[in-house]
């Protein structure tokens, strides 16, 4: 839920990338960070777990305009994807205004997409969320024995939201990705912040 700072002026917005274990996130993450301008966004915080990471930073991004005067800030989140790490998933995914599903796209793999979104629903069920913004990246398209885009949309019962075809590693598909989940995002503000002036 984006949070409003009115001596800074901001509109705070989070976005979690999730996923299973070694499917792309934190690559996405570091990838963006790697690519914003120094002085628009914040340092990139690392927190080791295991064999995968949670990095956040925020940023202030240059195109997403304002909303009643505010700007928009967006905190970036990549959560472990590994099953004994569901505790850091809940208290990561609370307050979660955006979400990047990020699917590996290789075959063998589909059983850990299929339960990391399993895992990524009961989380928003428990914390009563609804209607977070969410985006389908089929990650890791230039490897072998791969799944159609439809092929895993459908599997993972994602058919009515954006799907970005992705090679994170290369770059390709990160920031078509954020954009498509950030214009959601923020496109929900202006209606929540309509919604709210016309009670007022």
């Amino acid at each position: 839920m984006a949070t409003v700072s009115y001596s800074a002026r901001e509109i705070d917005c989070k976005i979690v990338y999730c996923g299973p274990g070694l499917s792309g996130k934190t690559t996405n993450v570091k990838v963006i960070h790697g690519e914003v301008p120094a002085d628009n966004r914040g340092k990139l915080i690392s927190l080791a777990a295991g064999n995968e990471r949670t990095l956040f930073f925020d940023f202030l991004p240059l195109d997403t305009g304002t909303i009643n005067g505010f700007k928009i800030r967006l905190h970036l989140y990549s959560v472990p994807g590994q099953a004994m790490y569901s505790d850091s998933r809940r208290l990561i995914l609370q307050g979660v205004d955006g979400i990047v599903f990020v699917a590996d796209s290789q075959r063998d793999r589909m059983e850990a997409n299929i339960a990391s979104l399993r895992d990524l629903r009961d989380n928003l069920k428990n914390q009563k969320r609804k209607g977070v913004s969410l985006v389908l990246q089929c990650n890791k398209r230039d490897l072998p024995d791969i799944a159609s885009i439809e092929e895993i949309a459908e599997t993972l019962g994602l058919t009515r939201v954006p799907v970005v075809e992705a090679v994170a590693a290369k770059g390709i598909g990160v920031f078509e990705t954020l954009r498509k989940v950030s214009r959601m995002v923020i496109t929900r503000l202006h209606k929540q912040f309509k919604a709210s002036e016309g009670t007022a």
